[in-house]
């Protein structure tokens, strides 16, 4: 079994494979608020797949959210954004954080 990768090195190989296909690889080869649609495109496409129980193999939910993350991470590579370490920030930020669910979910319970 090959060792996992880190998200900097999925990233690498994504960066790899948009420079092959033309896809941009820095920010003025890409236009962000279309790739952020696109983003929300394949998030959109996972809840499909979701509702319809369609969890495993052509468009289902496992390769759809594959999708979201590997387009978020083409993002960051070519905005050059370190997201590896914004994740390790905010689940420290989250450690001790607490939510207070009963204030949170309060609208949804009124009739």
């Amino acid at each position: 079994m090959s060792k996992p990768l880190t998200l900097q090195e999925l990233t690498d190989r994504i960066m790899e494979q948009a420079k092959a296909k033309g896809f941009g690889t820095t920010p003025e080869e890409i236009d962000v608020p279309e790739k952020i649609a696109l983003i929300h495109s394949e998030v959109t496409e996972a809840y499909t797949a979701y509702r319809h129980k369609n969890i495993e193999g052509k468009d289902g939910l496992t390769e759809e959210l594959g999708d979201v993350i590997q387009r978020v991470l083409h993002l960051c590579g070519a905005l050059n954004l370190d997201v590896e370490q914004a994740i390790l920030q905010k689940l420290e930020h989250n450690k001790d954080r607490e939510w207070k669910w009963s204030e949170l979910n309060e609208s949804s319970h009124k009739q």
